[in-house]
């Protein structure tokens, strides 16, 4: 074992030959160099350890440094990256959620690049209210009194109770306790607020005599939860928000209706199921309600809460809204969405998460066939990256929580590939730059038009050929 521990090379040899291979290595930070090549070395000793080499040889510089350059290639690349997404998800939350529209993108840019207004009142020159800069917009879309806007729709949640629940309960149907992804529940986000939580009705069940039953002298507040991320259907029943609405009134209580993902815009006219709007939400008596920012409204990661200005005025008073406040980049592309949303039509074309959505079937099957020829006689000229390549009608979701019923109508392009599999194809797609990330379907590697651009068809076709190629070579 120790001939094999010496024929491990000196770091200095290592890093001359790195420099020889590739140049480019000479720009790179050598004191993070040498750590990389250190690592890369000490794992090798371990694996010394466990037995996996059998000679000295299989050590040397010239035999390890392809996989030594890679390793260092590899921890020098950016660990965030752009991505294609073709799994016709679209508000994908693995992958970002939204995409932003082009205005919110200047508009970051804008906000990066050097000093701006955040917290300048444009009116004296002295200190203004980060606020300000979105809570008109918010009024005029929802109808709300008042607007704010924290980091993400948990947060929002968190605040509201944490203001005007704390120390005492708060009313929920038991149906509406929802996981909201990454193993978080509502009722977690509840407790964390210093509110107790007081369930009521059953899981498929809630009538209004349950939350009646419920209020006492420490009940604070009654809340909804809009179940965005799942249904119960058979024999179910919910409690209206006007009913729910008028009993809070009756008890001088406030109503807060938390939405999840949200919405500004009645997808119904585009053949969606009807779900519940903000501006809907506030005019049937809720207090405040509260969405996220970066769902179906396709903006940025932002929890939003709107509703009666005395309320939000609190709410904003809270010392821990300054440690749940959004930053200048967020807000910059928060306004630039929510302005697009002052012309509907505008935002369904502008905003992409809209646009995505709102795609028609024949619109997506002419998109797949426009593909499909693409593809043929970009990949089919080698027996490398030839593919067998079909149509096949399918359906896409809109993602994050949202309609999870509701499937949208597509086309998918289906590949099997004639030199792998597509198990491999898609496993190598996730070494590609950018990665592509697509759908196993019926023994087919399938992409979905509905969330790809056609401005990056180069680009897929690219890491397409590179993935085929590389999983041809069976070392995937």
């Amino acid at each position: 074992m120790n001939k094999l521990f010496r024929a491990i090379p000196a770091v200095d040899l290592c890093l001359a030959a790195l420099h020889e291979a590739d140049p480019h290595l000479a720009d790179a930070p050598r004191t993070f160099v040498r750590d990389l090549v250190t690592a890369f070395w000490d794992q090798q000793r371990q694996a010394i350890r466990e037995g996996q080499y059998g000679s000295a040889h299989e050590l040397g510089l010239e035999a390890r440094l392809q996989d030594l350059a890679a390793y260092v290639r590899a921890g020098l690349r950016s660990r965030f990256s752009a991505a294609l997404n073709a799994t016709g998800v679209v508000v994908h939350t693995n992958m970002g959620r939204s995409v932003l529209a082009k205005e919110a993108r200047e508009a970051v840019i804008t906000a990066a690049t050097g000093y701006c207004n955040l917290e300048l009142n444009m009116a004296t020159g002295g200190r203004g209210s980060r606020h300000a800069l979105v809570e008109d917009l918010l009024c005029r879309l929802t109808g709300a009194e008042a607007a704010l806007v924290v980091n993400n729709n948990a947060a929002a949640v968190l605040l509201v109770l944490d203001t005007f629940c704390k120390g005492g309960e708060v009313v929920v149907s038991r149906g509406e306790l929802v996981e909201i992804g990454g193993s978080f529940r509502i009722p977690e986000v509840m407790e964390k607020s210093g509110a107790t939580l007081r369930e009521v009705g059953a899981t498929n069940r809630t009538h209004l005599r349950d939350y009646r039953a419920a209020i006492n002298e420490n009940t604070r507040a009654l809340m909804r939860v809009h179940t965005s991320n799942y249904r119960i259907v058979g024999f179910h029943s919910a409690v209206s928000l006007p009913e729910l609405a008028d009993l809070a009134k009756e008890h001088g209580l406030p109503l807060i209706e938390d939405l999840g993902s949200g919405s500004l815009t009645d997808f119904s006219t585009v053949g969606l199921p009807n779900e519940p709007t903000v501006p809907s939400v506030l005019a049937q008596g809720a207090d405040i309600a509260t969405f996220s920012g970066d769902k179906v409204l396709g903006g940025p990661q932002a929890g939003i809460i709107t509703g009666r200005k005395s309320m939000v005025d609190k709410l904003k008073s809270n010392p821990l809204t300054r440690a749940l406040r959004c930053d200048k980049l967020c807000l910059a592309a928060l306004e630039a969405t929510l302005r697009l949303y002052l012309d509907p039509d505008k935002a369904r074309q502008s905003v992409p998460t809209l646009r995505m959505i709102c795609r028609t079937a024949d619109e997506l099957h002419k998109d797949a066939r426009s593909l499909a020829t693409a593809l043929r006689r970009g990949l089919n000229a080698s027996p490398q990256t030839s593919c067998h390549i079909s149509l096949q009608a399918d359906v896409s979701r809109v993602g994050g929580g949202a309609f999870p019923q509701y499937d949208l109508p597509t086309t998918l392009v289906c590949l099997k590939p004639a030199a792998c599999s597509p198990t491999a194809l898609k496993a190598a797609l996730l070494r590609t730059e950018p990665p592509l990330i697509g759908r196993l379907e019926d023994d087919s590697f399938c992409l979905d038009p509905r969330t790809l651009d056609t401005a990056d068809r180069p680009v897929l076709l690219r890491v397409l050929r590179e993935a085929l190629a590389l999983a041809a070579t069976g070392l995937i």
